[in-house]
């Protein structure tokens, strides 16, 4: 603490002395410095009474803990400070606060300290904002009169709401404003385009390690506002703060001293608040994030989030390089939510959100494909295409499928970011556009991935069946086994639906179509095959013999088998096209061999197992009947998946242009 007030004395004498001379261009920086923290402690000041107004309306188990946020602003002499809101309550209108004069003192020591740049400054003043300062003074100094702060008085303090009357808010907001852009004119010094004041000869490497990370990506921006620097140090902290948004929510300050590299961040969008932080983490920082705040005292109560993060290390050559990367990424957060909404009419946002993180990695940037257009290339590009592969209302990734729109669009914004960094005709991104969805789509396979998702669940039900014939018969885990087999039935059946809506907007599904409605029969036989063997196990039939149930198994067994067969050349069909290896040509044929051969031989097998019926429960007539339905049942499931193989065999043939 002592340490603390010897820094606050130290700046103070420096800053009379300077003022003692008369020079104006060394007194500003100091006053910029002052007016900084005071910006800071103001805006808590409003947080905090925020947050006892909403605790005393609205009570809550538990107080925000502000013991870091005091300990991070060197407030913690201020006894005032110290459980200030305990003990506040409301009466009609007005909320009343214990020790609120010393709250409203706070106010008005902090908004002349941060006002004092603008409004002091020589020959200079703003009249604009030192009326606007005088006013508010004059209001504090009167509510120090009246007993609790009504809620037109606490509105009038915390609004920001620039289309109401003015507030102590937006005087705030403005006076910083008008400090950041002194800072520039002020700066004594000029390291890589930072602008540097009162440092010391040791920073200077730091100033440099940051620029150069700066300036590594700085192009990705492509002449937009922001990554403005500037430097101080307070202390024995060097702090740097980098200008990244046009909202006083939108904040990155780091700070060094020898040890340890820290940094504090607050964004209003939550998605794009994680997304640095994931940034940050990657590089070996430690980051921590506070709860989401809501506070009238910024952005007109919007909620808003801080993070903070460090990394310390004994060898200052690696927290130099991790100051670098961590500079290099801040170009990533300019405009990221607005980049994540224009890419959300194509894919879902989690793959949104994967693709800006994506192109961060690989230090590509988004700007350049929002200059370039953004979601209009892509749907001029959707218009292009021949055909009707897209109607109105479709989706990108409900017609090339999820993994392949997000490669479309990776690859789209990493063709934008090239083509304006070489500065060649912004016009060429929307060629490359519809050139690279073109290819897309003659490599589409959505209509596998449906495929394959029916597939999957007749696998799931043949493999349900054969494990029900291997076990011994039990009324209880059957009825489990038939609600299962139900739910996955239903599923695949959701699927021909999808299909089915899919192929009466686009006639390019018709033959899918024709292939699931066979895969579903599958699913429908093979689930009514499930229900007829827990009926055979039913206390009121007579016990399935050993011979029957292990014949059955050998015709549940070769269903299965063939299912496995017709799962691989789904995915081998998937990629194959006219320029297809003979080699992975031959191995569709032979799955599609093997489908054929599986159905005769379950026409054997079936016949077996209606031998061993006969032979066994030729006196049960119940047992008889439905063993031999279930017989009957399994077995035309390999009917149905022999025209399945054919119909897959027909669309593989026409996709690579051989006659079926």
């Amino acid at each position: 603490m002592k340490s603390h007030h010897i820094r606050e004395g130290w700046h103070m004498e420096k800053t009379a002395a300077v003022e003692a001379l008369g020079q104006e261009s060394l007194l500003l920086p100091a006053w910029i410095k002052a007016a900084l923290a005071a910006n800071d402690r103001l805006k808590f000041y409003l947080s905090l009474m925020q947050s006892v107004a909403q605790q005393a309306t609205h009570p809550q188990p538990g107080q925000v803990d502000w013991k870091a946020e005091i300990g991070r602003l060197g407030l913690q002499e201020q006894a005032w400070l110290a459980g200030f809101g305990r003990g506040a309550y409301r009466a009609d209108d007005v909320l009343f606060v214990p020790r609120v004069d010393e709250w409203l003192a706070a106010l008005s020591r902090d908004l002349h300290v941060m006002a004092r740049p603008a409004c002091e400054r020589g020959s200079h003043p703003d009249a604009a904002l030192t009326a606007r300062r005088d006013a508010w003074l004059a209001r504090l100094e009167q509510l120090q009169d009246e007993e609790g702060l009504s809620d037109d008085a606490l509105a009038e303090i915390t609004h920001g709401d620039h289309h109401r009357s003015d507030s102590l808010h937006l005087l705030v907001m403005d006076l910083h404003k008008a400090i950041n852009a002194m800072a520039a004119e002020v700066a004594t010094e000029d390291i890589m385009g930072a602008h540097v004041w009162q440092i010391a000869p040791g920073d200077r490497e730091w100033v440099e390690a940051f620029q150069r990370g700066i300036h590594a990506t700085a192009p990705l921006k492509f002449g937009h506002p922001g990554l403005d620097t500037a430097v101080t140090r307070d202390g024995d902290r060097l702090l740097i703060q980098n200008d990244i948004g046009t909202n006083d929510a939108h904040v990155l300050v780091l700070q060094w001293s020898p040890g340890e590299l820290s940094l504090t961040y607050s964004d209003l969008h939550v998605a794009r608040f994680e997304f640095f932080g994931r940034m940050l983490q990657s590089l070996g920082f430690d980051w921590e994030a506070m709860p989401v705040q809501t506070h009238g005292s910024l952005n007109a109560g919007k909620p808003y989030q801080v993070g903070h993060a460090w990394l310390r290390s004994r060898h200052e050559s690696r927290l130099r390089e991790a100051l670098e990367m961590a500079a290099s990424r801040i170009v990533f957060v300019i405009d990221w939510n607005r980049a994540r909404k224009r890419l959300q009419p194509f894919v879902r946002k989690p793959v949104a959100v994967e693709i800006l993180e994506q192109l961060a990695r690989e230090n590509m940037g988004h700007m350049a494909w929002l200059l370039a257009g953004a979601d209009r290339l892509v749907f001029e590009a959707m218009q292009a295409v021949n055909g009707d592969a897209f109607r109105v209302g479709d989706r990108l990734d409900q017609v090339l499928g999820e993994a392949a729109a997000r490669d479309y669009l990776l690859a789209l914004m990493r063709s934008a970011s090239l083509t304006l960094r070489e500065q060649h005709p912004t016009p060429l991104v929307a060629d490359e556009a519809r050139m690279l969805l073109a290819r897309a789509m003659r490599k589409r396979t959505f209509e596998f991935d449906l495929l394959a998702e029916h597939a999957a669940f007749c696998h799931a039900l043949a493999e349900e069946l054969t494990q029900g014939l291997l076990a011994d018969a039990d009324p209880a885990a059957g009825q489990r086994r038939v609600q299962r087999a139900k739910t996955w039935e239903r599923q695949a059946d959701h699927l021909l639906t999808e299909a089915r809506q899919r192929a009466e907007r686009q006639a390019r599904w018709m033959p899918m179509l024709d292939l699931l409605d066979r895969m579903d029969d599958v699913a429908d036989v093979v689930e009514e095959s499930i229900f007829l063997l827990n009926l055979t196990e039913q206390p009121a039939v007579a016990t399935m013999p050993q011979l029957v149930r292990e014949s059955l198994s050998r015709l549940a067994e070769a269903t299965l088998a063939a299912v496995q067969d017709q799962i691989r050349a789904i995915e081998m069909a998937r990629h194959l096209h006219d320029n297809v290896a003979q080699v992975e040509g031959e191995e569709f044929l032979q799955a599609l061999w093997r489908i054929l051969r599986a159905e005769r031989v379950c026409d054997d097998l079936h016949r077996a197992a209606r031998t061993e019926i006969v032979r066994n429960l030729s006196g049960q007539a119940a047992a008889m009947q439905l063993t031999t339905e279930l017989a009957s049942t399994i077995e035309s499931a390999t009917d149905h998946l022999l025209g399945a193989a054919y119909s897959l065999r027909k669309i593989v043939f026409e996709k690579s242009g051989v006659q079926a």
